[in-house]
């Protein structure tokens, strides 16, 4: 019996010893490789996020009013001491209320473990204060310009949310269990977890937020029946098959961003918008745009408006026989969609649209909320170089980080905490697989969109740009539009998304989502979540969102039949359901098509 516990024993040591080897090698491998591209000059720039400059500022300023500063210390020792004699009383089983509590929607701290153990609910008081002592410091700081204080009081967040003390094994009280109970094994799988992100990102951390393997495009996800029936170099399109003996006489052409890929209103067919769209009775195509290569590089803001939209509407009269569409623009797709209506009404072909329905889009930049801390001109410039470097085109994960930073609670340290720290597995999740499945940008139209749009905000001046010999003037647009908005969209604020109602000179729907960014409008019929508020068919939009939402009133579940209420008079009599084919243009392959295949991982070389 002793000589078999031996054996056991000796079987083990060696297994943890191989384990601790791999993992020795692995991470000096990573290293290596890491430093060796760093002497090649991969990152010439020790603030790649312009960082220094605003904080630089702010600290001058700060120094500027020494007594405010001491003011605000001496108000954190106060709080700090009082919280140290409430939480002194909670150690001794005597009753103390929290001096200060996580925000509603703070999912961090929501274990029981935080409130019901003293030492633990300590820590999370001392963090909580903590960060509103910083936060509540940088925000009094005066003399800033609106453009500083939104990056200093962006990075202070990033700051912040990275402090907190759910992302360390030591004051993590689900991490210290699964230690105890795992004798340490979560921490080994963690560690492995990590070097296998690592060596995924080509030693850039590429955290695995789904598992990679749960999904296939085609298979179980973007599986809407249909074929691909035109392609250019910059998009496939895809006619879907009805699902109704009748349609509308208009079809439906969906612009989606080419930042993402167009399944992403494809997901499963219990949220998917394509299929509900196709149950109503639409022919809907989808724009399936490509993951550009190095080829592709030159390819302009107006090669994705001729490429994109007007070769999709003269495609679809070819198919169907119909010269006018409906057509929705989500996010970028919608920017794009903006432009190339007043396009059109200049060059006199807008009546080939029917309505124009833009989700979650853009074209007033002037509150275009945090994604603006990453667009000035050193940054622009060092993208520029990136993609420069990279064969004129910006790698998808670039920009997939940026997204995150956005939302970093939720899409990066919840993952350190289930990857790295308990060493587990992230679970199957369509959404998040989507948005792993990122593509390339190419230089001459990023760069366009990025300084044009973000930067000088030349999209909502009448005359502002001049796209293909016409200057563009959104003002002139007069067909019927639909904003779908989300109220909690981080990329899209709904409050700038609304500036839209006062350009357009057509009549004007606005639709507030509940959510976010894609959860608000992937919420489908049936679905109890969320909710949206609308106004009055006759009531007319305010100068203000403020103002709007005074008068909106709130439904619950989904939007999309509010939508498809509005979408319907707009789509003309029931005709025949139309099939794929059945025009005079052939399918050239089964949809999902080749294109939203391509990945951007690798070489972008073609």
């Amino acid at each position: 019996m002793a000589d078999q516990q031996a054996s056991a024993l000796e079987d083990s040591a060696k297994e943890t010893a191989a384990i601790w080897t791999s993992i020795a090698e692995r991470s000096s491998r990573i290293l290596s490789e890491y430093l060796a591209r760093q002497a090649d000059g991969e990152n010439d720039h020790p603030d790649p996020l312009n960082i220094s400059g605003p904080f630089t500022e702010m600290f001058a300023k700060m120094m500027e009013n020494p007594e405010q500063v001491l003011a605000l210390q001496a108000e954190y020792m106060k709080r700090w001491a009082d919280l140290w004699h409430s939480s002194s009383q909670a150690m001794l089983g005597q009753k103390a209320d929290p001096m200060v509590e996580p925000a509603t929607d703070d999912r961090r701290f929501r274990d029981k473990v935080w409130s019901e153990n003293a030492v633990f609910d300590y820590i999370k008081q001392s963090y909580l204060l903590a960060a509103q002592q910083i936060q509540s410091s940088v925000g009094a700081v005066g003399g800033l310009d609106e453009d500083t204080r939104h990056r200093v009081d962006f990075y202070t967040k990033q700051f912040v949310d990275a402090m907190s003390p759910t992302n360390f094994a030591a004051t993590n009280p689900k991490v210290i269990e699964a230690t105890l109970e795992s004798k340490g094994e979560n921490l080994v799988n963690g560690m492995q977890n990590l070097l296998d992100d690592l060596e995924r990102g080509d030693g850039r951390l590429a955290i695995t937020m789904t598992d990679q393997d749960a999904f296939e495009v085609g298979k179980n996800i973007a599986t809407s029946k249909g074929k691909v029936v035109y392609q250019n170099e910059l998009m496939q399109l895809l006619q879907f098959e009805p699902t109704t003996k009748k349609v509308f006489e208009k079809p439906l052409l969906i612009i989606p961003p080419w930042i993402n890929k167009y399944y992403i209103l494809d997901l499963q067919p219990e949220n998917s918008f394509i299929k509900w769209a196709t149950g109503k009775g639409h022919t809907v195509f989808v724009i399936s745009w490509v993951n550009p290569d190095t080829e592709l590089a030159e390819k302009t803001f107006t090669d994705y408006m001729h490429e994109g939209p007007l070769d999709a509407i003269n495609a679809i009269e070819k198919a169907t026989g119909e010269k006018q569409v409906n057509v929705i623009g989500y996010c970028l797709g919608g920017t794009l969609l903006a432009a190339t209506l007043a396009w059109m009404t200049s060059k006199r072909k807008v009546s080939r649209v029917a309505s124009a329905t833009f989700f979650t889009t853009l074209v007033d930049f002037t509150h275009a909320g945090d994604l603006k801390v990453f667009i000035d001109d050193a940054q622009i410039e060092m993208i520029e170089e990136r993609m420069d470097k990279s064969g004129g085109v910006l790698d998808g994960a670039d920009m997939a980080s940026t997204f995150n930073l956005l939302r970093a609670n939720d899409l990066i340290w919840s993952f350190v905490i289930n990857n790295y720290l308990l060493g587990k597995e992230p679970m199957p999740f369509d959404l998040l697989y989507w948005n792993s499945d990122s593509t390339r940008m190419p230089k001459a139209m990023h760069t366009y969109y990025l300084r044009n749009m973000y930067q000088k905000n030349l999209l909502r001046e009448p005359g502002g740009l001049e796209i293909d010999g016409v200057k563009i003037d959104l003002r002139k647009i007069k067909v019927p539009v639909c904003i779908v908005s989300t109220k909690d969209d981080h990329i899209a604020p709904s409050d700038a998304t609304y500036a839209a109602t006062q350009l357009y000179s057509g009549p004007v729907k606005f639709i507030l989502a509940g959510s976010g960014h894609i959860a608000g409008i992937v919420n489908p019929e049936g679905s109890e979540k969320y909710g949206y508020w609308v106004t009055g068919d006759k009531t007319k939009n305010p100068p203000t969102p403020q103002e709007w939402f005074k008068k909106a009133k709130q439904h619950p579940g989904s939007w999309w039949p509010a939508w498809d209420k509005w979408i319907a008079p707009k789509s003309g009599d029931k005709v025949a359901a139309r099939k794929p084919g059945d025009g005079k243009l052939k399918p050239i392959e089964p949809a999902p098509g080749s294109y939203v295949k391509v990945k951007s991982t690798g070489s972008a070389k073609s």
